[in-house]
């Protein structure tokens, strides 16, 4: 809570306060004299409200002396509004007595003048701060949302995509398809030679720019154990891997989808693109190219892919023991057991 100094305005300037809603006055500048607020001067109407600004507002920001400045704006129309701005003039330079001054008695200045009045409040220690250029700015910042977390920025998200749980007859369920980025003529070239079999693997990427997937990096052949190094740390991407095995006593050729997603490391954007165009992108290369996808694997960092790993997700183990259900026990001394006709 701010403290209060007591300073209040003189009869004069409370005067000139009801006087300021005949919409007459542009600009009035108060300071404080002799512990009493007073009027140091005003300006009428003279023209539009950029060039008052400049004409009037600035010539009143005088060195080492803070100063209360109200600047009426225009309405939508050509008549002036009730709409005011408080500019508090605090020069770097001033006395650190007079800066807690007017820092405090802006409360009192702003109750007496009518807090509803004003709609915009500027704090201004510097002649370059107060320039019109530098207010428009600070008007299209004010109008901008609070910059967010990335943990608030996903939580936003999620809420906009909520359905509406209530069922009924004539429920509709919504749902998200998906989005659809084209792929660029080399992705399209570097799929199709994958299929063929002259690729063993090929990496691709969203240009989040263009709104493209492209092709990153492709390698007419690749061990396993090379696999881990192909994966980036710190950005999304999408990979296609023949991998090449004995199962069984048969030597099989398994093509794997690998989506790989290193967590909070990468935007909250480009997570979501990544995971919205994972089905559409498996859906073209399975329709259009008639890839026989054996797996799709979504990861968090290139050292999962082991062949240990590759193997489990191909050749799930399938447990054939079926353990008997054991009748369970009834209640010791329960009694001895009746006859019934």
């Amino acid at each position: 809570m701010s403290h209060q100094t007591g300073i209040e305005a003189d009869q004069d300037l409370k005067q000139f306060f009801s006087e300021c809603k005949s919409k007459s006055v542009r600009t009035l500048a108060v300071m404080i004299k002799d512990e009493k607020l007073v009027r140091h001067s005003w300006k009428p109407v003279s023209g539009k409200w950029e060039d008052d600004y400049t004409n009037q507002v600035l010539p009143l920001l005088e060195e080492k002396t803070p100063r209360y400045v109200f600047f009426r704006h225009d309405s939508g129309s050509s008549s002036l509004s009730d709409d005011w701005l408080l500019l508090l003039w605090s020069p770097e330079d001033s006395p650190i007595r007079f800066k807690m001054l007017y820092a405090s008695t802006k409360a009192t200045l702003k109750r007496q003048f009518g807090s509803t009045k004003i709609k915009e409040e500027v704090f201004v220690s510097c002649a370059e701060d107060a320039t019109l250029a530098f207010y428009e700015k600070y008007k299209q910042s004010s109008k901008a949302p609070a910059p967010l977390t990335s943990q608030e920025e996903e939580l936003l998200e999620v809420k906009r995509q909520e359905v509406n749980p209530d069922i009924g007859i004539n429920t509709k369920h919504q749902t998200m398809t998906g989005l659809n980025f084209p792929l660029s003529n080399q992705a399209i070239q570097a799929v199709s030679s994958f299929t063929k079999g002259d690729l063993q693997y090929v990496r691709l990427f969203i240009d989040l720019t263009e709104e493209k997937i492209e092709v990153e990096a492709q390698k007419s052949s690749l061990s396993v154990s090379e696999l881990p190094g192909q994966v980036p740390e710190t950005n999304a991407r999408y990979h296609l891997y023949r991998f090449d095995h004995n199962w069984e006593g048969d030597y099989i050729h398994s093509v794997v989808f690998v989506y790989s997603m290193p967590g909070y490391v990468c935007p909250i954007k480009e997570r979501m693109v990544y995971s919205s165009c994972t089905n559409t992108l498996t859906a073209y290369m399975v329709s259009n190219h008639l890839l026989n996808i054996a797996r799709k694997i979504e990861i968090g960092e290139g050292s999962e892919l082991t062949e240990e790993f590759l193997l489990e997700e191909i050749h799930p183990k399938q447990n054939l023991h079926k353990p008997k259900f054991s009748k369970p026990k009834g209640p010791a001394h329960r009694g001895n057991k009746r006859l019934t006709k």
